[in-house]
């Protein structure tokens, strides 16, 4: 193995460990139909696209700027 292969290696590692925390951090279980931080309807499209779903998509904006 040469130093590119290490390298990428250690890129192809860092990638999986990365996803595997986003994936782990994602909420799961069911869907809120309204959003917790303002009350507002979460339509369907959402709540299948990101399941566990809880804020609308303002709000969930909003955190994510403030974050």
């Amino acid at each position: 193995m040469d130093a590119a292969d290490i390298a990428g290696e250690r890129e192809y590692i860092h990638r999986e460990e990365s996803l595997a925390r986003m994936r782990a951090a994602r909420p799961s279980g069911p869907s809120r139909e309204t959003c917790e931080e303002c009350g507002g309807k979460i339509p369907l499209a959402r709540r299948e696209a990101v399941p566990g779903v809880r804020l609308c998509i303002n709000c969930q904006t909003k955190h994510e700027e403030d974050a």
